[in-house]
Formats: structure tokens, sequence, C-alpha cells
């Protein structure tokens, strides 16, 4: 496999995570389709630290999610649809590239948009149980719109005040993501599962941390992956 000349380091978010980390028995590597951190060279990089580590690798990228950023900025849905499948396409070609450079196979490195998503049992299950929990739960509830800050950032104009609506979107794209942070294992097969991303969001700190209703299922860790200096 070749080169790259970015490395990584990995620091598994919770105490609970260290052990999970350890075993590299799965990676799951959060690419985030409009987000220009994530150049082709940056995926292969990731690509190389996480087969170079990991026993099998995936890659999310949460496409279709992506609309409701856009619907909370304004757009109509129709556009607001369009955008993400657009850029969740481009995102898809630049993994395929970055592994095809790697000379990886096709299904070494898999690909989970919501395409893929949306026809899993397992995914389903888990992502109608965040929005019961939201929907049952006030102090769940409450952690869960505080990600607008998170899901907004630097989409709004300076000192804005998100409204209703869009704390609403914002919600909508982070319970859209949470089957993914809770258990990986479940939906794509693994024995255990490291979700890997360069900068988790305060409710995740918590979600990792047991502070919410919602945990992790034991076989689910996170690592924050940045490269090294």
């Amino acid at each position: 496999m070749s080169e790259s000349s970015e490395r990584f380091v990995a620091r598994p978010l919770s105490g609970a995570c260290v052990d999970l980390l350890a075993r590299a028995e799965h990676a799951c590597l959060g690419i985030s389709p409009f987000n220009s951190y994530f150049s082709v060279q940056r995926i292969k990089g990731l690509a190389v630290w996480a087969h170079e580590r990991f026993e099998q690798v995936d890659f999310f990228v949460p496409d279709a999610p992506s609309a409701y950023t856009f619907q909370a900025l304004g757009y109509a849905s129709e556009k607001a649809a369009w955008k993400p499948r657009r850029q969740g396409q481009h995102t898809r070609n630049r993994n395929r590239t970055a592994l095809d450079m790697l000379g990886v196979a096709e299904g070494a490195g898999h690909v989970w948009g919501w395409a893929e998503l949306e026809g899993n049992a397992s995914f389903a299950r888990l992502h109608a149980e965040g929005h019961e929990l939201y929907a049952g739960d006030e102090e769940f509830r409450r952690a869960c719109r505080e990600v607008r800050g998170w899901v907004l950032s630097g989409r709004l104009p300076a000192e804005a005040v998100p409204n209703v609506r869009q704390v609403e979107c914002a919600v909508r794209y982070f319970l859209a993501e949470l089957p993914l942070f809770v258990d990986t294992p479940a939906i794509v097969g693994a024995e255990t599962s490291v979700f890997c991303y360069h900068r988790p969001s305060d409710i995740l700190r918590r979600l990792y941390g047991r502070q919410l209703a919602r945990h992790p299922a034991p076989v689910q860790g996170f690592a924050v992956v940045v490269p090294l200096e």
C-alpha cells in the first residue's frame, strides 16, 4: 500500500474508548461533504492511516442529511436536497480516488451514505430510537438543540441567533448521524468499531461520557483523529 506524507494521531474521546481503539478491529471515518478539510490528499492520508491500523475500514458520508443544513439556511426543499446529492457524489468520488491511489480494491473501503443506510434495518431502528428519545426525554432534547452551534457554525451571519425552525433542522441532521455514533457495529456487522473524526462536538463528548439518556453501545468507540504536528 502506498504511503502518505501526512500522518495522524488518534485520541480516545473517553476512557471507555481506550480499549476499543487498542483493539483496532473496525474504523468508521467520518467524511463531511461540505468541509474543505477533506481534500483528496487528506482523505488519502486518513485511508493510509486507518488501513495500517485497523482490520476493517469504512467511510461515512452524511450526504442527504446535509439537506437539513440548507433548509435551515432558507433553501427550498428541492434545492436543499439537490446540493447535498451533488456534493455527496463529489465526496464519494474523492474517497474512491484516494482508495484507488492506494490500490484498495472496490468494496475493501466501503462508503456509507444515505442510499446505503436507509435500507439498513439496524440503522432504521437506531434512527427511530433517537427520534423517540428526542420526543420523550426533555434533557436529551435540550442537549440535541445545542448542536445548532456545531451544525450551523460559520453558516449564519455573525451574532445571529437561530430561530426555532433552524434549530429543529440542526437537530434532524444530528439525529440522522446519531446511529453511527452509538452502534456502528450493528450497522456494518463488525465486532467493535471506532468512529473517527477530527472535531467532536460538545454533545458527542457528553454522549461518550455517558452524561445523556442515550449511551453508545459497549462495542462503540470514538477517536479524535488529527494530523500529527
